[in-house]
C-alpha cells in the first residue's frame, strides 16, 4: 500500500490505496515512518510523496479511526521525521487532501497541487483534536484566521484558494506533475549533501 521508488538521489514515495481514496492505515504510516528514518540515513538529495489514482489522500482509514488510529502518535512522529529530513521534501498532491493526511504534507518543503485538488481536515465535524504541531505549521503558511476558516469552520478550500492564501505552492496539470516534481529537484540532486542541509537549517520554518 505504500510504494517507495529509489531513483538515484531521488525517493518518490506514493501512496498506493487508491481503492480506499489512499487512506491511510496504521501499518502504512509505520512504513512511511520507517522509510523516512532510512531515506534520513541514506542521505538523499530529496522525498516526493504523493499518491495513486485522483486523490492524495482522505487521510485515516475510517474503521481504523474509529478504533483509535484518529488520535494515535505515529502521526506526529511521521510528521516530525519528515520535518525533520535534511533533505528537500516535495508533496505533490495528485489530487484532494484530507483530514490526517494534511500533517505529513504541511510538513513537507514544497507543496504542489493539481488544479482539481481540494483541501480540508474536518477534525470539528468529526470530533478529534488535530495533530499537535498541524495548527502551528498551517498558521505559519496562511495565518490564525484562515488555519480557523480550515479547523474550525470546517471550510473546503479549492487549489486556487490554496494557493492564493500560500497553502500549495504552485498548481501543475497532471500531466506535468512529474516533470514539474523533476525541475524542483534538480539543484538539490546535482548538489553536496553538506550544502543541502545547510541551506535548509539557514531557512526557518
Amino acid at each position: 500500500m505504500i510504494a517507495l521508488d529509489k531513483q538515484d538521489v531521488v525517493w518518490t514515495l506514493r501512496l498506493n490505496r487508491p481503492d480506499k481514496a489512499n487512506s491511510l492505515t496504521r501499518e502504512m504510516l509505520r512504513e512511511i515512518e520507517s522509510i523516512t528514518a532510512e531515506a534520513e540515513q541514506a542521505g538523499i538529495a530529496a522525498l516526493v510523496l504523493t499518491g495513486e489514482g485522483k486523490v492524495f489522500s482522505a487521510g485515516a482509514d475510517l474503521e481504523e479511526a474509529r478504533a483509535g488510529l484518529a488520535t494515535a502518535g505515529v502521526w506526529e512522529r511521521v510528521s516530525a521525521r519528515i520535518a525533520g529530513l535534511p533533505c528537500l521534501t516535495v508533496a505533490a498532491l495528485n489530487g484532494t487532501l484530507a483530514g490526517g493526511a494534511f500533517g505529513m504534507v504541511l510538513a513537507c518543503d514544497i507543496r504542489i497541487a493539481v488544479p482539481q485538488a481540494k483541501l480540508f481536515y474536518p477534525v470539528m465535524k468529526l470530533g478529534f483534536l488535530p495533530q499537535p504541531s498541524d495548527p502551528q505549521r498551517m498558521a505559519a503558511l496562511i495565518g490564525p484566521a484562515r488555519t480557523r476558516m480550515i479547523l474550525m469552520a470546517s471550510q473546503k478550500i479549492d487549489a486556487e484558494t490554496a494557493l492564493a492564501w500560500g497553502l500549495v505552492d504552485r498548481l501543475v496539470e497532471p500531466e506535468a506533475l512529474a516533470a514539474t516534481v523533476e525541475e524542483l529537484t534538480e539543484a538539490v540532486r546535482a548538489a553536496p549533501a553538506e550544502i543541502r542541509a545547510g541551506i535548509k537549517g539557514m531557512i526557518p520554518g
